[in-house]
C-alpha cells in the first residue's frame, strides 16, 4: 500500500475485530509482546491531556514475537490512562486471552510476563539479570515497530476526529 493512499480495507487486523470482540485463538507456544503508545491528536472528545500536556490517545499494540507482525490493535483510550488500565479498557486483554504475553514494568498486576525488579538495598541475582537482558532484547521489537509506525505523518500529528484516529492506526499497522 502506498503511503499516500488511504486505507480502504476493513477495520480488522489478521481477522481480529477492531472492537473487543470474541477471543482470538493463537497456536500453541505463541509468544506475544504488548506495549502502549501515545498518538497525539487534536480531537479533544477522544483524547485527554497526557505527557507534556499534549492531548493524545493511548493504543495497546500486540505483536507476535517471532514474526514481528501486528496481531492486534486495541481500541483507543484517553492518553492519561496508564498501561494497566489501557490494557483492559482497550479490549486487548480479552482478545489475547491466556496466550503468553511479554510486557514492560508498566503492566504490574496484570499477569503478563514482566522483567524482575530489584528491591531496596538488594541486588538482582545473575540469573535474573540474564533473564532481564533477554526480556529487553525481545521487547525491543515492539519499540522498533512504534518507531516505524510513527514515521507516518498522520500518527505524529493526527487531525482526524472520532474513530478516524483508530482507523488510521489500523490501516497503517495492517
Amino acid at each position: 500500500m502506498c503511503r499516500s493512499q488511504p486505507h480502504t480495507g476493513s477495520s480488522t487486523i489478521s481477522g481480529q475485530s477492531s472492537r473487543s470482540g470474541p477471543r482470538r485463538s493463537f497456536a500453541n507456544g505463541t509468544v506475544l509482546i504488548v506495549d502502549g503508545t501515545l498518538v497525539p491528536t487534536r480531537c479533544h472528545t477522544i483524547a485527554e491531556r497526557s505527557k507534556k500536556y499534549r492531548y493524545s490517545t493511548n493504543y495497546q499494540i500486540v505483536t507476535d514475537a517471532d514474526t514481528r507482525h501486528v496481531v492486534l490493535v486495541g481500541r483507543s483510550v484517553p492518553g492519561n490512562r496508564n498501561d494497566c488500565k489501557a490494557w483492559e479498557e482497550s479490549g486487548a486483554k480479552a482478545a489475547v486471552g491466556t496466550t503468553i504475553t511479554i510486557a514492560d514494568g508498566g503492566y504490574q498486576g496484570t499477569g503478563l510476563v514482566m522483567p524482575y525488579r530489584r528491591r531496596k538495598a538488594e541486588e538482582l541475582s545473575d540469573w535474573k539479570q540474564a533473564y532481564n537482558k533477554s526480556h529487553k532484547q525481545v521487547r525491543a521489537r515492539v519499540e522498533h515497530l512504534f518507531a516505524r509506525l510513527k514515521n507516518w505523518k498522520i500518527l505524529r500529528d493526527c487531525r482526524l476526529k472520532g474513530d478516524g484516529v483508530h482507523h488510521a492506526m489500523l490501516g497503517i499497522a495492517g
